[in-house]
């Protein structure tokens, strides 16, 4: 039995339609692939820039206050995320979240008058001022054999709440001191710093 032809008019899909589309398509894709090429490149490119814009400034102020540059960028890091701007819900202002009275008193150990809060928007004056509040407490842990989780332990919940925390072996010993910390939130605060300071010393 013959079949009928259904349509007797020129294949839209002939070789050279074939060919002509996926021709097409391989440019579009082409052109694709070099857009989220960029686009990676530049957000790859961002990313480097914003996390070394204050390279500078937290070197600086780590070497005023004799300090790890690596700590005092990884505390940056963890408060804010290098976003100087950046306000907190209990007033804490900048790169590493200083609240108005730990400004105050590093402005008065700076002999610095008619200081205010605000001023540590500013990114220099706020990584000073945090290396300041950091070298500062680190005196509370001169016995322990690491004070630097004690330091960011404090730095976080406040000396009240380490002081609950130094029980027994803690009281010296820093991996026994983050096993005792009581909050959470605190804890995992301690690690990530811990954990970033230690990839930028690499």
């Amino acid at each position: 039995m013959a079949h009928r032809r259904i349509w007797d008019g020129p294949s839209f899909f002939s070789a050279n339609s074939f060919k002509c589309c996926l021709l097409f398509g391989l440019k579009h894709l082409r052109k694709l692939a070099l857009l989220i090429a960029l686009a990676f490149v530049a957000y790859w490119g961002f990313q480097y820039w914003r996390e070394h814009r204050f390279d500078s400034i937290i070197a600086a102020a780590a070497r005023h206050y004799g300090l790890d540059p690596a700590l005092v960028k990884a505390v940056v890091w963890q408060e804010s995320r290098f976003h100087p701007s950046i306000r907190g819900r209990a007033g804490e202002l900048g790169l590493m979240q200083i609240r108005e009275a730990a400004a105050m008193e590093w402005a008065a150990s700076e002999h610095i008058r008619s200081f205010e809060h605000r001023e540590c928007l500013n990114p220099a004056t706020n990584v000073e001022a945090g290396a300041y509040y950091l070298k500062h407490i680190e005196r509370h842990y001169t016995r322990a054999d690491d004070p630097i989780p004690y330091m960011l332990a404090e730095y976080n919940a406040g000396r009240g709440n380490v002081v609950k925390w130094l029980a027994g072996a803690a009281a010296t010993n820093s991996g026994a001191f983050i096993q005792q910390i009581g909050f959470p939130g605190t804890k995992a605060y301690v690690l990530a710093i811990l954990d970033r300071r230690n990839r930028y010393e690499r």
